[in-house]
């Protein structure tokens, strides 16, 4: 399965149309049929899923118990501002205005490749989630994150 990677700035149209990255586009799996579902990030940014890898999301939010207070205000406030949309003939993506407002897009998105989704941020809003972590920083949650992996392959 090809995954996400990379980092593109692209200009947004005054009617938030953006270029998809053609990059990105080579990597989407073509039972994406280019369709994806656009929503908000846990960050200040939005997710980008692909139509594929986002029937496995929604798979996963099933699984999520509705009677508990915990699983309805996670699936309410994650797929209450989900919106499913599709390259135009042109290649571009429709940024819809209520989530470029919440992100902060304006002129400009970074797409970041991210594995199975992409994430698409305000240049500004990058810059200051980045300024927050240095170098030594990133060395060591990599090394917790990577390295409980390693762990727990070898037991």
């Amino acid at each position: 399965m090809p995954s996400f990677k990379g980092q593109y700035e692209h200009s947004v149209d005054k009617k938030g149309r953006v270029s998809f990255p053609a990059k990105l586009r080579k990597a989407l799996n073509p039972q994406a049929q280019e369709r994806f579902t656009i929503l908000r990030g846990l960050e200040p940014c939005l997710y980008l899923y692909p139509e594929d890898e986002w029937q496995k999301v929604e798979d996963q939010l099933t699984q999520i118990n509705s009677f508990t207070k915990e699983g309805r205000t996670v699936k309410r406030n994650f797929l209450r501002f989900a919106e499913d949309l599709s390259l135009d003939s042109h290649n571009r993506i429709p940024l819809p205005s209520n989530l470029t407002e919440w992100a902060g897009i304006d002129g400009k998105a970074i797409f970041i490749g991210s594995g199975e989704r992409i994430e698409i941020w305000s240049p500004k809003k990058l810059d200051e989630v980045d300024s927050g972590l240095d170098f030594e920083s990133y060395q060591e949650l990599f090394e917790r994150v990577m390295g409980d992996n390693d762990n727990n392959e070898q037991e």
